[in-house]
């Protein structure tokens, strides 16, 4: 897309009225009314904010949405949203938004949770995905965007509930959200499920617990506490999905499995406890500290393909032990202020950070020979001995400091905030005893206006930043190397777009367009490829478009499309010009649905679509586009609810995700969930 093509469709934008409502942080968005234009987020600004004065793309999804149609993966269940594409397989979840990875881009309630391992979503109410840089609330990071999960919390009057589910694949799942009030100013909830499934992967199997009390003390009227705990233990097979062949995923049954199911495990024990205590001072201002600690124990053993040459497969098999954890100390003041006919909304934050990741890595000592690739179950297996790859403790000190104001004056709104960012990363290689300290400060602007000349309809434009410094992402650095001084690498979003309600509030849409640049991004130097310069840029241009609505009262329409141009416009000469891996240039879904009120029949069908991907940087193997068809249908009556869902109804063959061009997840086939419910 070029530069006169993306100014002309800005300038075209501009005299658009169709847009879209934002969702509220607190809303569950299956509801779209009259109300919908004053209902307020808090992700984009981490104050309540009425979604048409928010100048940045936000989407929110209930989890009931999320997995009405069986239980993927976070990063499978987001392929919907306009602009997100599944990045990810059985190690760990991971996304591309707006062309740019998001995998050390995952948060809860706010807080970074950037371990790496595969989420669930039985103690989460919704999933919300901020799109864009949002260093100058969150930090480092957040080049595409953010996935900030929402947990449940308690509430007064909250119903309970237990569930159960049985569906293809031996899937079953119990869960239950029980809810109590110990006295009037302690409300209680428990949240526990068991999973157990196989899958359409031979030999592979999952089993996950999870356990999630909280409580909520009104210690006064002014001042209240609320203490979350989750401990989320999955045990499965890994599985890397199959291999790439001549350009393409390779033309072997989507049984095939080309890991050591006799062996392999990936057993993770996530656990997050969360604290936070809010002051109410007087009418206007309101204090908050907040704390989160999240720790992951992480082991396994995973044999897997490295090259396919002709008919004949390659493996490695590695070995680790990790321990990880962060904590995290946030300090905010909220309050408003009055200058004349403008209105202030204040905020001032610290937010305090320590994380810490010990891996030990191992490696077969000697090569595995190679197999043949249409005959994964007599793959050659290794048993011998296993070789230190690297033995390592990575630490990182984070300190930010930020403010935001928040202006209105009539019919506009001003978003102006800045957040100063100190890092540190030491690493130390207790095997090659080494050990290395790099520090980065850096500024991270965001500005935004909003015009609303109608009561329905706001119009916006914003510029945003972020930086991505060394050792930043997946946290640590190699001592020793050279390249640990580089500065960090920044990108920019400029966004316009517009938010509307149509007809009475039954529908509401969103229309945005932007184009979103790291423009000092890392690439190896032609003369020495060792040494990296920060020469590179990687650009997305792109338009998105979603929209919910209200067609009836018992007929109601989801969805929405996202085209994105995704380009590496200067890079080293084998990847200049080429798409990054796992970003297609469309993709969208459309559910209709019927609903018949607190009692009786309901259902949803709609269609998930994705163009075609490559799965590596240089584009030589292609993931086929797709279209999935989904459906579901159940009924209500009393305290119960019984449903069958389906997902992918036509068993059409696809692929779903890549981490490399020799690992290529395929989609599942038909799967059928039967599940039931009682409430009380």
């Amino acid at each position: 897309m070029q530069h006169t093509r993306f100014s002309s469709a800005l300038a075209a934008l501009a005299l658009l009225g169709t847009g879209n409502n934002a969702h509220a942080a607190d809303e569950t968005i299956t509801v779209v009314g009259k109300k919908s234009q004053h209902q307020e987020v808090a992700t984009a600004t981490r104050t309540n904010t009425p979604a048409k004065r928010v100048p940045q793309t936000i989407d929110s999804v209930s989890v009931s949405e999320l997995t009405a149609f069986g239980q993927p993966t976070l990063s499978e269940a987001l392929t919907g949203i306009p602009g997100v594409n599944a990045s990810g397989d059985t190690r760990f979840d991971s996304v591309n938004i707006r062309g740019f990875s998001a995998s050390s881009d995952f948060y809860l309630d706010g807080f970074r949770d950037d371990m790496q391992y595969t989420r669930d979503l039985g103690n989460i109410e919704r999933v919300e995905v901020l799109k864009g840089p949002a260093a100058v609330l969150y930090g480092r990071g957040s080049t595409g965007g953010i996935v900030n999960r929402i947990s449940k919390k308690p509430h007064k009057g909250q119903q309970s509930s237990v569930s159960a589910q049985v569906g293809s694949f031996d899937s079953q799942r119990l869960a239950a959200d029980l809810n109590g009030e110990a006295n009037e100013q302690l409300q209680l909830r428990l949240n526990v499920a068991q999973e157990d499934k196989n899958s359409f992967r031979d030999g592979v199997q999952s089993k996950r617990t999870l356990l999630a009390p909280s409580a909520n003390w009104a210690i006064r009227d002014n001042l209240n506490w609320l203490v979350q705990y989750e401990r989320n233990e999955h045990d499965r097979t890994p599985d890397r999905g199959i291999p790439g062949m001549n350009g393409r995923p390779a033309n072997v049954p989507r049984e095939y499995v080309y890991s050591d199911t006799s062996r392999d495990f990936i057993d993770d024990v996530a656990q997050s406890t969360r604290s936070s205590l809010t002051w109410d001072v007087n009418e206007q201002w309101q204090l908050r500290q907040q704390l989160s600690y999240i720790t992951l124990d992480s082991q396994f053993d995973n044999t897997y393909v490295t090259g396919v040459r002709g008919d004949q497969v390659t493996r490695s098999r590695w070995q680790q032990d990790l321990k990880a954890k962060s904590l995290i100390n946030n300090i905010e003041a909220e309050g408003l202020l009055q200058t004349g006919p403008v209105e202030h909304r204040l905020l001032v934050g610290v937010e305090l950070s320590s994380q810490q990741r010990t891996p030990k890595l191992y490696q077969n000592a000697t090569p595995i020979p190679a197999g043949n690739l249409y005959e994964p179950g007599a793959l050659p297996s290794y048993n011998g001995a296993m070789r230190l790859s690297s033995d390592a403790q990575h630490r990182v000190r984070g300190n930010g400091l930020y403010l935001q104001d928040q202006l209105t004056l009539g019919d506009w709104q001003l978003v102006a905030g800045l957040r100063r960012d100190d890092f540190t990363v030491t690493s130390r290689r207790h095997d090659l005893n080494k050990e290395e300290t790099r520090s980065v400060i850096s500024l991270s602007p965001r500005l935004g206006l909003v015009w609303s000349p109608l009561e329905d309809h706001a119009f916006y434009t914003s510029y945003s930043k972020t930086f991505t410094p060394v050792g930043g992402e997946l946290i640590g650095l190699t001592p020793g190397d050279q390249n640990n001084n580089l500065d960090p690498q920044n990108t920019r979003l400029y966004e316009a777009g517009v938010k509307s309600d149509w007809l009475a509030g039954h529908v509401a849409t969103t229309l945005s367009i932007y184009r979103l640049e790291m423009y000092n991004k890392r690439t190896r130097d032609p003369l020495d490829p060792t040494k990296i310069l920060l020469t590179g840029l990687q650009r997305t241009e792109g338009i998105e478009l979603s929209a919910r609505a209200e067609l009836t009262d018992q007929i109601y329409l989801r969805g929405g499309i996202a085209i994105q141009d995704a380009e590496q416009v200067r890079a080293e000469a084998n990847l200049q010009g080429k798409r990054p891996a796992n970003v297609s240039r469309h993709n969208g879904q459309l559910y209709v649905g019927y609903k018949s009120g607190e009692q009786g029949w309901f259902g949803e069908t709609g269609v998930t679509a994705v163009g075609d991907r490559f799965a590596d940087n240089a584009n030589a193997t292609v993931l086929p586009g797709y279209a999935r068809l989904d459906a579901r249908a159940g009924y209500r009556w009393q305290q119960w609810e019984a449903e069958l869902s389906a997902e992918n109804l036509t068993d059409h063959e696809y692929v779903v995700s890549a981490t490399s061009a020799n690992q290529i997840m395929p989609g599942t086939p038909r799967q059928l969930i039967l599940s039931g419910s009682y409430r009380f």
